[in-house]
């Protein structure tokens, strides 16, 4: 194996980017929000029996959580190639010494939910969707951004075989539990799904912040003419069809004390993908896993991301990703020191359109 390309990660504190100390309920609480916040008219009220306490203790602590930029929302996550929008991971090479520069164009881009600096001479690293309708497309975009932030290059690593996506961070267990493997699941499907001008409607009503409320459904129900009950037989039929993943807390991972994030990358026998993929996926502190395109330049095929309290913890994981599969040819572990931009897809806005109106003429 050839050696860990990885250095230590430089975590740049910023104004209340600090851990808070959480307490044993804090992390039950988080768990439960992250993992199995349920779809119903009183959901808060589902999480409090799951916890044993009251629906009001379990409201007021979520409310104060989100004041202090531990949960950054709580929000339904829809799947964003499911509706047909282009999608993926870009790579670029861009000026090392005013790499701001760089960032704050690609960000302007309202497709662009994740944008972070490695340590890797592709130092910028984001994701990018545009519409179904997207007059330039995703490649005329990359085309214009690179042009836009004078990029040396980019690397298009669109996922070819997504096999899992799950961004728990748990709040309880520790490294040996984080490192143990879990099941295997089967690769996801990615192709378009079929969905209606109601479907598109129930994404306008309720995606972005959920109110922290005992029903917190009643708003969108209201704005769309149906009942809560109608409204949520219809969110739990879009998870049956693919377009709803589900209903979470999303977190400010260094505010929840995980303040290491690192991509692991993995050169594998191309005919082992299929094989190998799952097995690394089953790893718990593993929260993504893809099958990515290759380059002259870039012969991993295979990522995975881990999130920990520290670079260690991060490592330990990706340590047991690699003894999970003996006999790999090569990896690298790419550690975030910036992160430029963090935030939800927002679907079927004007921002779209509006940006390549004003970038592009078009």
């Amino acid at each position: 194996m050839a050696p860990d390309l990885s250095a230590t990660p430089k975590i740049r504190s910023r104004k209340g980017g600090a851990a808070v100390p959480l307490d044993d309920f804090d992390r039950r609480l988080l768990n439960e929000m992250q993992g199995r916040f349920p779809i119903e008219p009183r959901p808060y009220a589902a999480v409090a029996r799951s916890l044993g306490v009251p629906e009001e203790r379990v409201l007021t602590r979520v409310q104060e959580l989100i004041d202090d930029r531990i949960i950054r929302q709580v929000t339904p996550i829809y799947d964003t190639r499911a509706f047909g929008y282009g999608s993926m991971l870009v790579a670029a090479r861009v000026d090392p010494e005013h790499p701001w520069r760089a960032a704050k164009i690609i960000n302007s881009h309202p497709g662009v939910s994740h944008n972070y600096l490695r340590n890797h001479a592709f130092n910028m690293w984001f994701t990018i969707a545009v519409e179904e309708d997207s007059k330039l497309g995703l490649q005329g975009t990359l085309d214009l951004l690179q042009e836009l932030t004078g990029a040396e290059s980019i690397r298009q690593l669109p996922t070819l075989k997504l096999f899992k996506i799950r961004m728990d961070l748990d709040m309880a267990g520790g490294t040996e539990e984080l490192s143990a493997a879990g099941e295997a699941a089967e690769p996801a499907e990615l192709e378009r799904q079929p969905y209606d001008d109601l479907d598109r409607a129930v994404v306008r009503a309720t995606q972005g912040d959920m109110p922290v409320v005992p029903e917190p459904y009643v708003p969108a129900a209201a704005e769309l003419g149906i009942t809560v009950d109608a409204l949520i037989e219809h969110l739990h039929g879009m998870v049956e069809r693919g377009l709803l993943r589900r209903v979470a807390a999303i977190l400010f991972h260094r505010r929840a004390g995980f303040s290491a994030n690192g991509m692991g990358v993995w050169k594998v026998p191309q005919d082992r993908v299929l094989e190998i993929g799952p097995r690394m996926a089953a790893i718990r502190g593993i929260s993504h896993c893809y099958q990515r395109p290759t380059y002259e330049d870039w012969p991993y095929q295979l990522f995975t991301m881990a999130h920990g309290r520290s670079k260690e913890e991060c490592d330990a994981v990706l340590d047991a990703v690699a003894n999970s599969v003996p006999d790999l040819q090569d990896r690298a572990i790419l550690y975030s020191s910036t992160e430029f931009k963090k935030v939800r897809l927002l679907y079927f806005t004007d921002d779209f359109r509006n940006w390549e109106r004003e970038h592009a003429g078009v």
